[in-house]
């Protein structure tokens, strides 16, 4: 018997059978690239998921629908680029935002009930099975940016007031920078040999990559502007640590399933602050020694 579905109750099924479809493309795009059979065979079984779930909406509409190919792009990019653990992941924060639509069709559609206890268990289920090498170097990533962050930042900050000239704190951060990358980098090879772990190499390799990318986004603005700009080359610098740290707990809180204000509040709070003191040194550093550069 065909059920008489009310306007509303159509739109929202549409809707999910458009969503269902194009989700289900995007897995199965990213399954072809994804390391490690068991992640493969995850993103398949999440593919014929969704694709089950099309069918359903299907027989309700008797609509062929097409998937959108701006989703599929941009997801499969995301994999690309970010990892698939983090494109996935933030596909499905979007299926919270249905979970209201579902409690509207239960009333009409019995299948929903279904469909909705697998998006919130199986699928869930399924995410935690995926698992990506780089999420497993997280905490060296961490480990390298918060550092060149801290210190890097207050040693900038200091340099501003005490040298006030743009290529000379460039020069300065730069030999700072790139000796505490190779310091950084060397002390978690070290740490992760005495822990007889086999991936030291390449735990220090994440820690030293994350710490140099950070040093020259930090110093890009002193070598960008005049030498005379100091103070607008100093508040470009505390723009792009906000920025990073931003981008970087993000991209952590989706992987990894983990709340993103505190982490980003707690690192800002400690970069910009340690950026602060630093500042102030560096003004009482100049006046009570009497250096003039």
């Amino acid at each position: 018997m065909e059920l008489k579905l009310s306007s509303e109750a159509l739109r929202i099924i549409k809707k999910m059978q458009q969503n269902e479809l194009t989700e289900s493309v995007i897995y199965e795009k990213i399954a072809k690239y994804a390391k490690g059979e068991e992640n493969k065979a995850t993103l398949r079984r999440l593919a014929a998921e969704e694709r089950a779930h099309y069918q359903i909406w299907k027989k309700h509409t008797g609509v062929e629908m097409k998937p959108e190919m701006g989703k599929v792009f941009k997801y499969t990019f995301f994999a690309r680029t970010l990892g698939f653990t983090f494109a996935v992941k933030l596909m499905e924060r979007g299926e919270e935002n249905a979970q209201k639509e579902y409690s509207v069709l239960e009333a009409e559609v019995p299948e929903s009930c279904e469909i909705r206890q697998q998006e919130e268990e199986h699928e869930i289920a399924l995410l935690s099975m995926l698992d990506e090498e780089r999420l497993q170097y997280v905490g060296s990533m961490v480990l390298g940016l918060n550092d060149a962050l801290v210190e890097l930042t207050g040693s900038l900050a200091g340099f501003v007031f005490a040298l006030q000239n743009n290529r000379i704190i460039a020069l300065s951060g730069l030999i700072v920078g790139i000796s505490a990358t190779f310091s950084m980098a060397s002390s978690e090879f070290l740490a992760a040999r005495s822990e007889g772990r086999s991936d030291a190499l390449k735990s220090c390799c994440y820690t030293g990559i994350a710490y140099l990318l950070t040093v020259i986004v930090l110093i890009a603005p002193y070598l960008l502007l005049p030498a005379e700009q100091y103070i607008p080359a100093l508040i470009c610098m505390l723009a792009s640590v906000i920025l990073i740290i931003a981008g970087f707990t993000y991209y952590t809180s989706v992987a990894q399933d983990q709340s993103f204000k505190p982490r980003f509040l707690e690192m800002a709070g400690i970069s910009i602050s340690v950026a602060v003191l630093s500042f102030i040194v560096g003004i009482l550093a100049k006046r009570f020694l009497g250096v003039e550069l």
